[in-house]
């Protein structure tokens, strides 16, 4: 067994303590990647707070990893010792299954296994990357293309690909509008995807804030929620919207600004129940949607897109020992835009 230093949580009121976890052995299939850098992801505070259910406490968040291989498996052909590279929102999947065999295994019908607070194939819980080391299958793992450093790559791998995925599912490009709602770790990666794509790209956020920042990472236009004529004038406007916030919003309000055939597309999950009146969808053939992640082999090419139009979220770095001030900072939506632990600190 491998020993890695982590910082884990013990409850959902409890606040983070330096810890020592087990890694497994490497198997033929694995690797051993040295982390450098993990993001703090929205998802962690609602796992590490309980909202989305029971917890197998202690828990150790963190899938946004950045780091370098130093060991691999006898049968590893993909990767070599000093590669670098990621590891994303889950560490294996069925790989069978329809969905899996398509190459969406965050879709897999028996369940992925999300990179923590889940269940390995060897039957022990998942450990995130608020750690000094992780073993991951090889398919499982990204590579980090040279022009982009590593503490940036981390939130490329969760708030990246939540946002590249639904874009490129539903073709955003030339000629179409788009709305990003919330300009936070996920907007603000949104705003310069959807930009680099073509779209004409509009942020709905609740006040003008950020409206500076927005313009700068590629938004065409920008307006607050929190005035109601904002409603009343991008009525029947957009043809996606993509909601990032992870909180509960009025629905009904969004749909309508959708055109005919729009779709309203939620990546943010918050913990409390949404609710529409489905009249707003019969009207005019608008859709609802939800998007998790993407499989492995569009979050490869989330990152080689990412390289190619120069797209990095904006960070804080900071050490282990600020992760309780960070999730305080980030319920207080106090972060431009995205935490990113140096695990050299732990």
């Amino acid at each position: 067994m491998i020993n890695a230093k982590a910082r884990a949580v013990d409850g959902p009121d409890k606040p983070f303590r330096a810890a020592e976890i087990k890694r497994r052995d490497l198997d033929s299939d694995d690797v051993l990647i040295e982390i450098k850098y993990a993001g703090i992801c929205h998802s962690d505070i609602h796992t590490a707070h309980g909202e989305w259910g029971p917890v197998n406490y202690p828990l150790v968040p963190g899938h946004e990893i950045a780091g370098i291989i130093t060991d691999v498996g006898a049968n590893v052909t993909k990767y070599n010792i000093g590669d670098r590279v990621g590891v994303g929102c889950m560490v294996d999947s069925c790989g069978q299954c329809e969905n899996c065999r398509k190459g969406e295994e965050q879709y897999c019908l028996k369940g992925n296994i999300p990179t923590y607070a889940g269940v390995d194939k060897y039957g022990e819980p998942t450990q995130g990357g608020y750690s000094t080391h992780i073993v991951v299958q090889e398919d499982f793992v990204l590579r980090i293309p040279d022009n982009i450093e590593l503490d940036v790559a981390a939130p490329l791998l969760c708030a990246g690909i939540t946002t590249y995925s639904p874009l490129n599912h539903w073709k955003v490009g030339n000629s179409k509008k788009v709305a990003i709602v919330g300009m936070g770790g996920l907007g603000h990666m949104a705003v310069q995807i959807a930009d680099a794509m073509g779209a004409e790209v509009t942020v709905l956020s609740q006040t003008l804030k950020k409206k500076e920042d927005g313009i700068q990472l590629g938004a065409d236009n920008y307006y607050a929620t929190n005035n109601p004529e904002t409603f009343e004038k991008l009525a029947g406007t957009f043809d996606l919207i993509l909601n990032t916030v992870s909180a509960k919003i009025d629905l009904n309000a969004y749909l309508g600004l959708l055109t005919l055939d729009g779709t309203l597309v939620n990546v943010g999950a918050p913990a409390e129940p949404l609710s529409l009146n489905v009249m707003n969808l019969i009207g005019h053939r608008r859709s609802f949607a939800g998007s998790l992640i993407g499989g492995i082999r569009e979050t490869q090419e989330m990152l080689d897109f990412c390289a190619k139009n120069d797209i990095a979220p904006k960070i804080e770095v900071i050490s282990a020992d600020q992760i309780d001030e960070a999730y305080k900072r980030v319920l207080a939506s106090d972060v431009k835009y995205r935490f990113v632990i140096d695990t050299s600190t732990m």
